[in-house]
């Protein structure tokens, strides 16, 4: 059991650096937008899996607060692209 934590473990630090090299990288803000939500979602399955493994609910406030911050990040951030794409005229 502790092989299979920490090839799991492992997977989520690889997509955590893949969805970090993106967000460094993007060559635009929809792509650091997508790669910010890849992060926060691999920050909440990595809570989630700590609660999983060690049988507690302690970060369940962690996550939905994670959950709030990403989806308003995600509506300021379209909406900042859809007024940027639409000048007033």
């Amino acid at each position: 059991m502790n092989v299979l934590i920490i090839v799991i473990y492992v997977v989520f630090a690889v997509a955590a650096l893949l969805a970090l090299v993106r967000i460094v990288r993007g060559p635009s803000i929809l792509d650091r937008a997508v790669a910010s939500d890849v992060l926060l979602t691999e920050i909440m399955c990595v809570l989630g899996a700590d609660m999983v493994i060690n049988h507690h609910t302690r970060t369940l406030p962690v996550l939905l607060v994670i959950a709030a911050v990403g989806v308003f990040g995600s509506i300021a951030i379209a909406r900042f692209v859809a007024r940027k794409d639409n000048p007033p005229r």
